[in-house]
């Protein structure tokens, strides 16, 4: 998912750091910094699932809130990010927030997720970079960032750590939990791990299991990041402005945002036009495509860590609601609760089909909705009205 600078009103807020400034070797929010509207939940030792090392120790989750939990506790709304996105769902840039909220088109007064009726919820995941345990956080031993020593954390690690903050604040059951991409993936696993505590579900433009075509896409993504020098195998934390791994990242940043725009859009928007006065064949030049790729490459190593971008692709990477539990089918059989199924038509990252495949399987789904939008996975953020007409229906049918 692109959720670095869409270009609609709704995002307007979002502008990303000065173009002119240096690159850091790492964007990662450090203890330190200013918080911004973050919250911090110590939730002690993380259980995980696949990595040796067994147990991530004295985790924290960084969570933003909105509106307050009712006297039912029946209004709580969790809102999942996805692969750059962190807890700032909502809001402007502002101190301890370089960019605006990712998702300032759902939420806010009068949106469908809306905190003067809902306590919306937002956790930056386990090995994030905006305020998590992740790979630029200081090692408990040694107080040196984690770096290369971070281990490989899972889809369901992240939901285990997401079911604490539940507890911690007080959420038994959602009303909702929903999240594009990434975030969608959660919210399905969700449904399999804490059964009885998610009251509905709406995943956007999500899957049910990783095809082999989508971990095509980000292995090339995790090469072009463990190929550039200055990643240093994962320990460049102590490097100077513009000497970190910020062209590794860039790059797996244009692989990515290609695949969340669409052949024709691409066409439409850029063509073969030249960028500017330069003329790309044989004299130095830039196609437009080009330079509108390498943008989102420097916008997003502004923002983001490279570490964290690898560990969190590995994730998404390992994503299979079915795998030990018998296959999809099988497994979200057991989710009999609502369920608001989004696909954009034109998606080829996370195509219709595999929206097709989780309607079928849950019984509490009323068939995909479809956002009908020429820009590929992210026509869900740039067609906000056709999305939010959706979820406004759902939610107010829970």
């Amino acid at each position: 998912m692109d959720d670095d600078g869409i270009e609609t009103e709704a995002w307007a807020a979002d502008e990303g750091p000065a173009i002119g400034a240096p690159i850091p070797a790492s964007a990662a929010w450090r203890e330190g910094d200013h918080p911004g509207r973050r919250r911090f939940f110590a939730m002690g030792d993380l259980a995980l699932e696949a990595d040796p090392m067994g147990t991530l120790p004295d985790v924290t989750l960084a969570y933003e809130t909105w509106g307050e939990l009712n006297a039912a506790k029946d209004n709580a709304v969790y809102i999942a990010h996805a692969l750059t996105g962190d807890s700032h769902v909502w809001g402007p840039a502002e101190d301890g927030h370089i960019t605006g909220g990712w998702w300032n088109a759902m939420v806010g007064p009068g949106r469908p997720i809306d905190p003067e009726r809902h306590f919306i919820v937002s956790a930056n995941v386990v090995g994030g970079c905006q305020g998590s345990t992740g790979p630029a956080s200081a090692h408990p031993e040694d107080g040196q960032p984690w770096g290369s020593r971070f281990p490989y954390v899972t889809m369901r690690d992240m939901v285990n750590a997401e079911i604490a903050l539940a507890d911690h604040l007080g959420v038994g059951r959602w009303r909702l939990i929903t999240g594009p991409s990434m975030g969608g993936m959660r919210a399905i696993e969700w449904t399999i791990m804490a059964p009885g505590r998610v009251g509905a579900i709406a995943p956007v433009g999500s899957t049910a299991a990783v095809t082999a075509d989508q971990i095509a896409w980000s292995t090339s993504q995790l090469a072009a990041i463990h190929a550039d020098p200055n990643f240093r195998g994962g320990d460049y934390y102590g490097a100077a402005d513009g000497e970190g791994p910020h062209v590794g990242l860039g790059i797996a940043r244009m692989i990515a945002h290609t695949t969340y725009r669409s052949e024709r859009e691409l066409a439409d928007r850029f063509g073969r036009q030249y960028q500017g006065d330069s003329d790309p064949l044989g004299k130095g030049g830039l196609f437009a495509v080009q330079s509108y790729l390498q943008h989102h490459a420097r916008k997003l190593a502004r923002r983001f860590d490279a570490n964290t971008y690898v560990r969190l692709a590995q994730a998404i990477q390992s994503h299979d609601v079915g795998r030990d539990r018998g296959g999809v089918e099988t497994a979200l059989a057991r989710y009999t609760d609502p369920a608001l199924v989004i696909a954009v038509d034109s998606d080829r990252l996370y195509p219709l089909k595999n929206s097709q495949r989780l309607d079928q399987a849950m019984s509490g789904s009323d068939g995909v909705k479809v956002v009908h939008s020429p820009v590929g996975h992210d026509g869900f953020l740039v067609e906000s009205g056709q999305l939010n007409a959706f979820m406004q229906e759902f939610e107010r049918s829970l």
